[in-house]
């Protein structure tokens, strides 16, 4: 037995030897690493919060993911479905500009940029140039506060203001030689309680989604599309439109908007601020349309309806 023993000892040391190192739990290492599945919209909103703090932790050497920052990356995995590595990726962009996130020059009059960025800094307005021409269209929100065409951002030729907030980069809408039809127009449409509706007249073409604001997935002729000269929506879906109307080059009659104040609430309706000041066309409800009180202009908040207004608007 007594000579067993050293022998048992001995053989004990080497397979303790031989034996993987377990690494020791994240905080008896004192450095925590954001490991996650690719798929980060299938954690919960508070493992999706943890896992992207520390990796914001890891790559700044300890310093707190900003709030809104932190913000957008949530709504990017809920709502366009933000990989790990593509979280990684924009944290790394963000902390190799001198540790700000999003930052880089203003928007600036190189003719080949292929988009801009406008950022209405302590909810101010501001105007921003654009090198293209023609109108502008959203092409990724960098703020935590909403930017809604005709609401908190409106394209104009040449031009794209942003205010309350709203913290964008933009890119040239579509138009142009290959569009179809003529003056390119956009078209904010809102199926309510997955009501079927429709909105705009005498479109052509086709119509393309530049900003979704539901939830719901908006899917080009399963849930929205043109037919008979109007954008249609329905089962939830909410957006922006960009259309064509029928004849191309004036800034004439053809241009209209139809904005509904759905159950009586006040609703604004995306206005081509080219055309000046819209007036009513055509009043499609019981309730009645007039101006001042159901319905109204601002440059700054756009087209509006309200106490169940239902109306055309077209150009004066």
């Amino acid at each position: 037995m007594s000579r067993s023993s050293p022998y048992c000892l001995l053989l004990a040391l080497a397979f303790a030897a031989a034996a993987p190192v377990v690494p020791l739990p994240g905080h008896a290492q004192g450095n925590q690493r954001a490991y996650a599945p690719e798929d980060l919209w299938t954690l919960s909103t508070a493992e999706q919060t943890r896992v992207i703090s520390l990796e914001y932790r890891e790559q700044s050497s300890g310093r707190t993911i900003p709030n809104d920052q932190l913000r957008f990356y949530l709504d990017q995995v809920r709502l366009s479905r933000w990989s790990f590595s593509k979280v990684k990726q924009d944290i790394a962009k963000s902390l190799g500009n001198n540790g700000g996130w999003n930052p880089g020059p203003g928007p600036g009059p190189d003719p080949g940029a292929r988009t801009i960025r406008c950022e209405s800094n302590d909810g101010r307005i501001r105007t921003c140039q654009t090198p293209w021409q023609g109108q502008s269209r959203l092409v990724k929100q960098l703020s935590s506060a909403r930017c809604t065409l005709g609401q908190t951002w409106f394209t104009s030729r040449g031009q794209v203001t942003v205010t309350q907030g709203c913290r964008a980069e933009f890119a040239a809408g579509m138009g142009g030689p290959g569009g179809s039809g003529g003056q390119q127009v956009t078209i904010q449409c809102e199926s309510n309680d997955g009501r079927l509706r429709t909105c705009g007249s005498n479109l052509v073409g086709r119509a393309q989604l530049q900003r979704q604001l539901s939830n719901q997935r908006c899917i080009e002729n399963r849930n929205f599309g043109l037919r008979n000269g109007s954008v249609w929506v329905n089962d939830g879906c909410r957006g922006v439109f960009l259309a064509h109307t029928r004849n191309g080059g004036g800034q004439g009659g053809d241009y209209t908007v139809t904005c509904s104040s759905d159950r009586g609430r006040y609703t604004t309706c995306a206005w081509d601020a080219r055309y000046g000041a819209p007036r009513l066309i055509q009043q499609l409800s019981n309730d009645s349309c007039r101006e001042g009180y159901s319905w109204g202009y601002a440059a700054r908040t756009g087209l509006w309806v309200n106490h169940g207004c239902r109306a055309r608007f077209g150009t004066r």
